[in-house]
């Protein structure tokens, strides 16, 4: 495969990236909202009542009780969410800025971020358990180490073809 077209399908794949990376800092932002929504569409109609739910309905409630609750009584903890989302947009302007104009000589971002999507792992199961988050959501959690992960792991691959000085087994 040529230089460019290599190229081409290397920037697709890191743009659907970065964009997923955006997409899922935004998030962070509106979470009660984000919420409320989704009880919504499952049919809860009282955060307080989250007992009489079983399953991912028990699970929502409860997760919406907690943020309404603290969201009236102590609203900056939301400042926390905040920086989440600003970690996100953050990390997608160091894949932009690097490896999006540069692969090849910033093929240590993408090395950095396949040790950020493994860190995941560790980090939703113990301190998932920690926190009390049930088993599934942390599973859940894990998967975006997982699906953050593939595609960087194609793009450090295709940037090995593109570097003419290195072999196709490093």
């Amino acid at each position: 495969m040529n230089q460019e077209k290599l190229r081409q399908r290397y920037r697709l794949v890191l743009g659907l990236f970065i964009i997923c990376l955006i997409l899922s800092g935004l998030t962070a932002f509106p979470l009660l909202h984000e919420l409320r929504l989704m009880a919504s569409w499952l049919g809860i109609e009282d955060h307080a009542a989250y007992v009489k739910h079983d399953g991912l309905k028990l699970w929502i409630a409860y997760v919406w009780h907690g943020l309404e609750v603290t969201q009236e009584q102590f609203p900056f903890v939301a400042y926390g969410t905040d920086w989440l989302a600003f970690g996100h947009l953050t990390i997608a302007v160091f894949f932009m800025a690097g490896p999006w104009r540069e692969p090849v000589a910033n093929a240590w971002v993408l090395k950095v971020g396949l040790l950020a999507c493994a860190a995941i792992f560790p980090l939703a199961l113990i301190c998932g358990e920690i926190r009390g988050i049930p088993l599934t959501w942390r599973l859940i959690d894990c998967s975006f180490g997982l699906f953050g992960a593939l595609p960087l792991l194609y793009c450090l691959r295709l940037t090995r073809q593109m570097n003419p000085g290195t072999s196709q087994s490093s």
